[in-house]
């Protein structure tokens, strides 16, 4: 927009330096300056009036804001404005709140409908009413001054109508941390979302809702609205007008991009002519309602518009007003261009005004002019630089996007244009020199996408650590390295060539500062020796810049940088081709723009003082050729937008009129709701759907919109400024579909004078040909409204309704009342009656809503609105819109209340019957399998589990095993929840015994022998634990499916034949003991489920192994050292004993054994049921209870008991003894007597019991004696005796053993007089009675349990 601006552009703008000091100045240190953006028309020097900042936050979420510095002697209205606001007198702030609340209840009471208006005295601006005249909160009234932008509304009006949201004010670090708060919390239009959503649900409302419906054009655009404080949906919102120091400064929030963003980088986000004319009408509706205020825009290009993260249009207005000198425009005889004035920066002591003075550059960007400059000598190498670097989008001071130099020597030597020494080659790109062709040629081969280079010329890594000594700790440890090390920093410029891949930046050759550290720990950066200083450093380097050498070769560098050597096979030749983007379509704000498609001319070095006065040679009249060509097949680079381009913009005669037909007296009668003056509108949920509607027959010919273009002619704006922003608005239409500016310098200087068309024109579609000749009239009173462009033709219902629709999605509101109205809108059938294409076009404006952590609420308005596109979608747009925003939602790992609504049957059903089983099972099904495992929550993966079994009788046989079973025993060991194995339990019970039998059985049998054979293998940790894992979900899958098998079909599968699984398990002696534990417990569930009489004959025969090596196994007395040793108790019934060795599975087996078969019955069925006994009673304290009931150890819940353990010296171990002990070993009376009094007692579970134990065994371990672990003599014995006798017959003791030994070993006869054990102790002799009374002599094998030989011959014993 325009203001009286009377002064030169350079004399405005401050040098980004300066810039960064004043914002710090104004405000704080605190306040991050991230750089400075150069005006729409500047040239590539550092001057501009706006800047990104930061507000630092503790949070990953940074808000970033565009800062915009208006000084007060060019903005008098805007000064005037803001002064109003800043009150001294709170009385006098409170008196005009008191008037302005009895002029509303006076029109109240007149049976208007003024809807709701509210006061805030913090942070947003609403209208009041004072004696009938508008006011601002705190501001003057409308006749508080007379500047006026077209004389159709006062300044105060029309402000606000363009910043109603906007805080009003002094400027301060403290009130931009509120703009901040305030934009984070999304909530600073939720008021009129609100107000639409009451209006849907026919509940009473204010006027914002109906006023916003105006806005967006329901009922219609209308020219003579009222401004009112809502904001138009396509105008960027300004959050704050803060006064400083000669400044008001205008805060806005940062758009990820620009349409020149969109134009440079990624032109296919423009995917189709839907999106082109979307965007288009989201541009004219700004318009429109900057020309209903009576203002014109006057900037209206491609830089100025702004995109949102979803390409939603915002129109800066509050943009640095556009130049006020002439633009540069090259004839054909364009040596009679005067050079304009030299830049400089108007801030005192500014640190580079040297640096400026000497430079020839325009303010003003124009390529054409600033080539033939160079190409003659005229401008410095340096300065054209900059030009391209401006040309290729890159933005001075940002580090992500930083301007681009050669490097142009190595700093081995100095440089000297004589000698070869020290130049670097600039035919090749910095990356290919510091990677050599061999290690390009090998990425590109070898590459699945060929390419040379993998990043930008200049990436944000070199650009950090060349400035690292002047650049904030917390940015280094961002960009560089998380861990601050100085020493790792080149620390002369030498290394620093050497060490990086990257091009140079433009400070190294003006800013001697660069090499200052401002860190304690990190030293200087060292120049060359051949300089003496930095200045000399930086004199001698720019210098080397400007050399003949440098300027002969500098075309090469651009050539690679900027120009055609960056696609196609040149690119290939120079080894520069460049990693394209994966996802084209994506909106970038950077990139890589290639500026031309012919080699760069040479510059001419020998400079050419009169080419009138010389006769030129054939070479020069050659370059001159070659350049003029080049030249314009470069025409692009300088587009125009305004036909009049920089001329001071003059009102129409007719303009200073009253053009609404009624006077700013009764304007000022009006509420400032933006209502109409001539009756209200009637919108109302009943028929608003009706403004929704879309008919099938498609868009209108090309013959209505000539007929259109007949009737525009005639219909013209209200000023040649309003015209000026239509050409614009061709212009950008044109360059939309041409990928390129439509006019140049010397295009438009033809059009002017001859009326002649650009050629380019011939490239567009007719329909949007005669629009663009339509807005681009050389007569400016023919050129079409913008209100009237907006109902023609070419856009289509498709377009106006999704407008419509989509428009409150992007006002500053939460998320919840975003989807709050878009699903309330959707469920009263907005979807549907905008027709299937229009609901797919406004399907990813949705969606992308619902991708964020949701809360509950949000969470019931997204699947709300989910359903309804699914009610409106083809199955085409389902698959390619909705499935992928539903497998964002299923990823997510947090818990969803939206997941688990989407994961219910009833859904999925739908989803089913909208894409088919094959899409279902390619996108959805694999993700609602992974939600049952890593570490999943119990709510989703309940509604999972059941997903999974209610769809496996839909997919068949077949189809369940391959998508299901193999997907759920594939999770096996990689965090596989309960439910996830109950799927697959409970699928099997459904499914059938033969199901289970054919299908799941042997893939867990596979997995279980598999992970025995690795876990005997030499792998790495993770794979072992993994691999132990993947055993125990395996065996808990077996236990549920061996409770929906009958009895003898386990029998068949999983016990007879020595194919035990469980047995295999516990023979493994390098599985963790957590596996061990789990393959124990579920084979007592297995022996319970066949009984007694199938364990005893095929399972007990399998663990004869195992119970062999328990009884003789060092480690019953390794493990078991310590008395009153308790185990641990889990939770789990898998976890009942927390198995803390290998030995502990006695615990687990042996007394379930028992309970289950009978003592008796089991030890007939185990040899060496005595020697496990035994360790169970001294190491576990079990005893088998004889009153005829089962041990309550193992009758009652495990988990509730905590054993006590007692344990054995290793020096005091021997497996000979142990056997002996039994049969017939005996000790003297005395010692019997005092070992069998400590160890004759039950097990109880009265805790003090347990405590007093645990003291008896500690006190009589300290005194222990070898024989303390023989068998105490009995009380009572209902079983067959055995006598043993001690010595001789004066001292012999009968032993009560609790077993018949003839059952289990023949241990040697009668009384023993002798023993040898040999040194591997597992051969044993004895000797002594033999029968008929003889001596005897015995050899034993432990192993065996019997006696292999004996010697009876003795007489005698």
């Amino acid at each position: 927009m325009e203001m009286d601006i009377n002064s030169h552009h350079h004399q405005t703008e401050t040098c980004f330096e300066c810039l960064e000091h004043e914002i710090h100045k104004d405000f704080s240190e605190k306040l991050i300056f991230s750089y400075g953006i150069f005006d729409s028309s500047s040239s590539g020097f550092p001057f501009g009036s706006r800047a990104i900042v930061q507000v630092p936050t503790s949070t990953t979420t940074a808000t970033q804001f565009l800062l915009v510095r208006l000084p007060f002697h060019q903005h008098h209205c805007l000064t005037k404005y803001v002064d109003g606001f800043s009150l001294e007198d709170v009385e006098s702030d409170n008196e005009q709140r008191k008037d302005g609340m009895k002029s509303y209840e006076k029109y109240k009471n007149q049976g208007k409908d003024v809807g709701v208006v509210s006061y805030s005295s913090t942070i947003e601006l609403h209208c009041l009413f004072e004696h009938g005249k508008t006011i601002c909160q705190g501001g003057e009234g409308i006749n508080s001054f007379s500047i006026s932008y077209s004389g159709k509304f006062s300044c105060v009006r029309t402000i606000t109508a363009l910043a109603p949201v906007a805080y009003v004010g002094k400027g301060s670090y403290s009130t931009i941390e509120k703009l901040s708060e305030k934009l984070l919390s999304e909530s600073i239009e939720d008021h009129v979302v609100s107000s639409l959503i009451h209006l849907f649900e026919g509940k009473p409302t204010g006027c914002d809702a109906e006023n916003f419906l105006n806005l967006v054009g329901i009922p219609s655009f209308d020219e003579n609205n009222i401004p009112g404080c809502l904001r138009h949906p396509n105008i960027a919102p300004v959050l704050g007008m803060l006064k400083t120091a000669g400044h008001i400064n205008v805060v806005l929030p940062k758009a990820p991009y620009t349409l020149e963003n969109i134009l440079y980088y990624c032109p296919s986000t423009l995917q189709t002519e839907w999106h082109i004319k979307l965007l288009l009408y989201q541009l004219l509706s700004a318009v429109a309602y900057l020309h209903s205020l009576g203002i014109a825009h006057g900037d209206v290009c491609p830089s100025n518009v702004m995109l949102t993260s979803s390409c939603w249009l915002w129109l800066n207005v509050f943009e640095k007003p556009h130049i006020n000198c002439k633009q540069n425009v090259m004839h054909e005889d364009d040596s009679h261009v005067i050079p304009p004035s030299s830049l400089s920066c108007p801030t005192n002591n500014c640190p580079f005004q040297a640096v400026y003075a000497d430079l020839k550059l325009s303010p003003v960007i124009d390529w054409h002019s600033n080539f033939k400059r160079w190409w003659r000598g005229e401008l410095s190498n340096y300065e054209y630089l900059l030009v391209l670097n401006r040309l290729a989008g890159r933005r001075w001071g940002d580090h992500t996007f930083h301007t681009v130099m050669p490097w142009v020597v190595d700093f081995s030597v100095k440089p000297d244009e004589n000698s070869d020494t020290g130049w670097r080659d600039l035919r090749k790109s910095k990356w290919r020199l510091a990677k050599g062709d061999e290690q390009l040629d090998f990425t590109y081969s070898t590459s699945e996408v060929p390419h040379h280079v993998s990043d930008e010329c200049l990436s944000e890594l070199a650009v950090c650590s060349y400035k690292a000594r002047r650049l904030p700790l917390s940015v280094l440890r961002s960009a560089v390295r998380s861990v601050y090390e100085p020493n790792e920093y080149p620390s002369n410029m030498q290394r620093l060539y050497q060490w990086t891949p990257d091009e140079c930046i433009p400070e190294f050759y003006h800013d001697p500062r660069i090499f200052t550290s401002l860190h304690s720990g990190m030293s200087d950066l060292a120049v060359p020796p051949w300089a003496s200083s930095t200045e000399e450093f930086i004199k001698l380097h720019r210098d080397a810049l400007e050399s003949n050498r440098v300027s002969k070769q500098i075309h090469h560098w651009i050539d690679i940088t900027f120009g055609y050597k960056m696609s196609g096979q040149d690119a290939v030749v120079a080894k520069n081709v460049m990693l394209p983007s994966s996802e084209p379509s994506i909106p970038r704000s950077a990139g890589r723009r290639q500026l031309f498609t012919r080699p760069h001319p040479m510059r001419q070095v020998k400079h050419i003082e009169s080419q009138e006065s010389i006769l030129l040679g054939a070479a020069d009249l050659q370059d001159l050729e070659d350049a003029a060509s080049f030249c314009e097949d470069a025409c692009h680079l300088s587009p125009i937008y305004y036909y009049d381009q920089g001329n001071t913009v003059n009102k129409a005669p007719f303009v200073n009129q009253q053009l609404s037909g009624y006077s700013e007296t009764e304007i000022s009668n009006f509420p400032a709701s933006g209502k109409y003056p001539f009756g209200l509108s009637d919108i109302r949920s009943s028929n608003l759907i009706e403004y929704f509607e879309v008919e099938d027959n498609g868009s209108l010919g090309f013959q209505e919109l000539c007929l259109w273009k007949q009737k525009s002619s005639d219909l013209h704006p209200l000023s040649k400024d309003i015209a000026e922003d239509i050409f614009a608005i061709g212009c950008i239409l044109a360059e939309l579909h041409l990928k390129r500016p439509l006019f140049n310098s010397t295009s438009l200087a033809a059009y002017v004078g001859s009326g002649m068309l650009p050629g380019l024109m011939h490239d567009l579609p007719s329909d949007v040909a005669l629009l663009v000749e339509a807005c681009i009239q050389r007569e400016w009173w023919r050129r079409p409204s913008a209100k009237y462009i907006l109902e023609s033709p070419y856009f289509t219902a498709t377009v106006r309704s999704s407008y419509m629709f989509l428009a409150p999605l992007h006002l500053l509101v939460e998320v919840e009342h975003q989807l709050q109205y878009a699903a309330k809108l959707a469920r009263q059938g907005a979807l549907k009656a905008m027709g299937t294409y229009t609901a797919e076009m406004c399907a990813p404006y949705c969606l992308e809503l619902l991708v964020p952590p949701l809360s509950d609420t949000k969470a019931e308005w997204a699947y709300i609105l989910l359903k309804e596109f699914l009610k409106c979608l083809k199955p085409p747009a389902i698959k390619e819109l909705v499935l992928p925003s539903i497998q964002k939602i299923l990823q997510a790992v947090d818990y969803s209340h939206l997941k688990v609504s989407l994961l219910q049957d009833s859904f999925m059903c739908e989803i089913w019957t909208k894409v088919g089983k094959q899409a279902y099972l390619q996108k959805i099904h694999p993700l609602v399998i992974a939600n049952l495992s890593v570490s999943p929550h119990k709510n989703s993966a309940s509604a999972a589990s059941v997903l999974l079994m209610g769809s496996c009788e839909e997919l068949g046989i077949p189809v369940t095993v391959h998508q299901t079973i193999l997907p759920l025993i594939h999770s096996f060991g990689k965090g596989l929840c309960a439910d996830g194995i109950d799927v697959l339990v409970r699928i099997g019970s459904l499914l059938g015994d033969t199901f289970i039998v054919k299908h799941i059985l042997p893939l867990l049998r596979n997995i279980v022998l598999s992970c025995i054979d690795v876990s005997n293998t030499d792998k790495s940790e993770p794979i072992q634990s993994w691999n132990a894992l993947a055993v125990i979900d395996s065996l808990i899958t077996l236990d549920g499916l061996v409770a929906a098998l009958p009895s003898e079909v386990v029998i068949k599968e999983l016990v007879q034949d020595r194919s035990c699984l469980h047995v295999k398990v516990l023979m493994q002696k390098n599985l963790e003991l957590s596996v061990l534990q789990v393959a124990a417990t579920t084979l007592i569930e297995v022996c319970q489920r066949i009984g007694p009489d199938f364990t005893s004959l095929h399972v007990l025969p399998q663990l004869k192994e195992l119970f062999d090596e328990f009884a003789f196994s060092k480690e019953t007395i390794n493990n078991t050292s310590s008395s009153g040793r308790t185990l641990k108790v889990a939770s789990s019934r898998f976890d009942a004993v927390q198995v803390e060795s290998r030995m502990d599975l006695v615990l687990l087996l042996y007394p379930s054994f028992a309970s289950l078969l009978g003592i008796e019955k089991l030890r007939q069925c185990c040899a060496t049921w005595l020697l496990l006994e035994q360790i169970l009673q001294r190491s576990y304290n079990w005893k088998w209870d004889y009153s005829g009931e089962v041990p309550k150890f193992f009758s009652e819940n495990i988990s509730s008991q905590r054993p006590i353990l007692s344990k054995i010296s290793t020096s005091d171990y021997s497996p000979a003894k142990m056997l002996l002990t039994g049969v017939g070993w005996s000790v003297p009376q005395s010692q019997g007597a005092r070992g069998a009094k400590n160890w004759t007692y039950k097990q109880s579970n009265d805790h003090q019991l347990v405590q007093v134990n645990k003291h008896v065994l500690t006190s009589n371990h300290e005194k222990r004696e070898p024989w303390i672990w023989y068998p105490s003599p009995a009380a009572s014995w209902d079983g067959p005796d055995f006598l043993a006798r001690s010595g001789g017959s004066k001292d012999e003791l009968p032993w009560k053993i609790r077993a018949s030994i003839i059952h289990s070993a023949r241990a040697h006869p009668g009384a023993l007089r002798a023993v040898a054990v040999c040194h591997d102790e597992c051969t044993v002799f004895t000797g002594g009675v033999g029968p008929g009374f003889k001596g005897t002599v015995q050899k034993w094998e432990l192993q065996r349990m019997e006696c292999v030989s004996g010697y009876y011959g003795h007489e005698e014993v």
